[in-house]
């Protein structure tokens, strides 16, 4: 049983991304990032090199993988709970790993990572995934209307994709490529009201037979006004419309007000994640 760990993103995808694969709900993060490097090149999220690594067991099979793009936090697939251990041991010894500072992980390998690591850390965000069942309407309905985001709302698009990052504190700037990549395949929705776009939600490709929706975005002076459960609930029809069997979202826990909506939406918790950073 060991880790192996390169620079490699066509290592990494011959290797180990079937394994990424076959768990596409609990492993939708990695397979998103992977699928952006692979699409628009090692540097799509950030200008330095990314570092894989994947989990050998001892049938001699992949049994999970990692994945960091600085800035982002060293993130997590599904993994064994040897390979949590071991991944400890090696955030201390392996050079590829020495910049590491932050981890996004499962809230319980989250738990035994930080443990094994040796450092103290702290949980700086935790987040939900939710799974979509049964999609309902939002009631009462919002006024407006969904339309689909083109060129002529890039300027619109990154203004708000920055000021979602910053509210949630996210690394790294909104990137024109990324947007123009999402309106290539029709993956961004905007509400408007009285002729004004008033709120966005995006989603991904279907990758694994599912889709995630986000991010969801409403300006501040708009809220409270539904236009983000209308949104939400129209992107999660067109990704199950992309032909996805699972269309997926990640919520704040600490926002209460956001994971009712998704649920009164028609979605399910599936299972927390944690962001740790070092202190």
């Amino acid at each position: 049983m060991t880790w192996t760990f390169g620079t490699d993103l066509a290592a990494y995808l011959a290797l180990a991304r079937p394994a990424v694969a076959a768990r596409p709900v609990a492993n939708t993060l990695l397979l998103t990032v992977t699928d952006s490097l692979e699409r628009r090149g090692p540097h799509a999220r950030g200008s330095a090199d990314p570092v894989f690594g994947w989990w050998t067991g001892p049938d001699a099979a992949v049994a999970g993988a990692l994945l960091r793009t600085p800035p982002f936090p060293l993130l997590l697939g599904t993994l064994p709970p040897e390979a949590v251990r071991a991944l400890g041991r090696h955030l201390a010894t392996e050079p590829l790993l020495a910049p590491v500072t932050a981890v996004n992980a499962r809230r319980a390998d989250a738990r035994a990572l930080a443990a094994a690591w040796g450092r103290p850390a702290r949980v700086v965000e935790e987040t939900r995934l939710y799974r979509l069942g049964a999609l309902t309407a939002p009631d009462p309905a919002p006024s407006g209307r969904v339309r689909l985001a083109a060129e002529a709302d890039l300027p619109l698009l990154l203004n708000w994709t920055e000021a979602f990052n910053r509210e949630t504190e996210q690394p790294g700037r909104a990137s024109e490529a990324a947007l123009r990549d999402r309106l290539s395949y029709g993956g961004i929705l905007l509400w408007e009201d009285a002729g004004r776009p008033v709120s966005l939600a995006g989603f991904s490709r279907p990758l694994g037979g599912a889709c995630r929706v986000g991010p969801v975005y409403t300006p501040p002076a708009a809220r409270g006004r539904g236009y983000a459960a209308g949104v939400t609930h129209a992107a999660s029809g067109a990704a199950y419309a992309t032909g996805a069997r699972e269309v997926l979202l990640f919520t704040d826990l600490a926002n209460p007000t956001s994971n009712d909506v998704y649920q009164r939406l028609g979605y399910a918790p599936v299972e927390d994640r944690v962001r740790l950073e070092a202190l």
